[in-house]
């Protein structure tokens, strides 16, 4: 960890083990049920390995989080009550930047790995039938080797492929990559993206009027989007 605030302050003592690089964005993942190693990097491609295991030590010597050794042998790690009581946290920091700054996407904000493995936590498995859907998304001008994904629905869980499972299609997306991410972020419904003839869903049309029903959004997006609804006079000002 980097050298401290030097004060006696609980605010202060907080933000030197929570505000280093990294580190609420792993609690983040934590938080959304991610458990193993490798699990954590899909959800912070852009750590390294490394560092990913220094901030694991440092939230565990802190007493935020605990290792535990799975039936076969992995190790595997979750939040401690004291790691609990930062959902919250993330939950507000979530709807806060939603309101405020999560409209400025950059191109380097466009993270098609962290995408496709957010929506395949985040979808609503439910809202298809328990026999086996397969969708799959075409995400226009993605770099080579990232444009095309497969997300299998069957019996309330979700498998995301990057490569053809071989199983028919049931749905196909194809859109850009800013399109989706905006579409999950709620700062645009599926219906307005179609309108706009910059998203197309093509297949089954019973799974089609499902779809958005299935893709609901981020959970922390739908968080602040809930927020933004309460108070609609910041509307304007949170998506311009």
């Amino acid at each position: 960890m980097s050298k401290g605030y030097g004060q006696f302050c609980p605010l202060a003592k907080a933000a030197e083990l929570l505000c280093e690089r990294w580190t609420m964005i792993l609690v983040r993942e934590l938080v959304a049920g991610s458990r193993r190693f490798n699990d954590l990097r899909r959800g912070l491609p852009r750590i390294s390995p490394s560092l990913l295991s220094r901030r694991l030590h440092q939230l565990a010597q802190a007493g935020v989080v605990q290792r535990l050794v799975e039936d076969d042998g992995t190790q595997s790690y979750e939040l401690t009550r004291a790691g609990r009581e930062l959902v919250p946290m993330v939950q507000f920091m979530g709807t806060w930047g939603h309101r405020w700054v999560g409209s400025h996407l950059e191109e380097q904000d466009l993270d098609m790995g962290l995408l496709m493995w957010d929506i395949r936590r985040g979808v609503d498995a439910g809202k298809f039938p328990l026999q086996r859907v397969v969708v799959q998304f075409e995400l226009v001008e993605a770099p080579t080797g990232w444009a095309h994904w497969w997300l299998v629905s069957e019996s309330g869980e979700i498998d995301l492929c990057l490569e053809d499972p071989g199983y028919e299609v049931d749905l196909l997306v194809r859109c850009s990559p800013r399109t989706l991410t905006t579409v999950w972020l709620c700062q645009r419904s599926v219906a307005d993206a179609e309108a706009a003839g910059e998203l197309q869903i093509l297949g089954n049309s019973a799974l089609r009027k499902r779809f958005p029903e299935w893709l609901q959004g981020s959970p922390l997006a739908r968080l602040g989007e809930a927020s933004l609804r309460a108070d609609p006079i910041t509307q304007e000002s949170a998506h311009p």
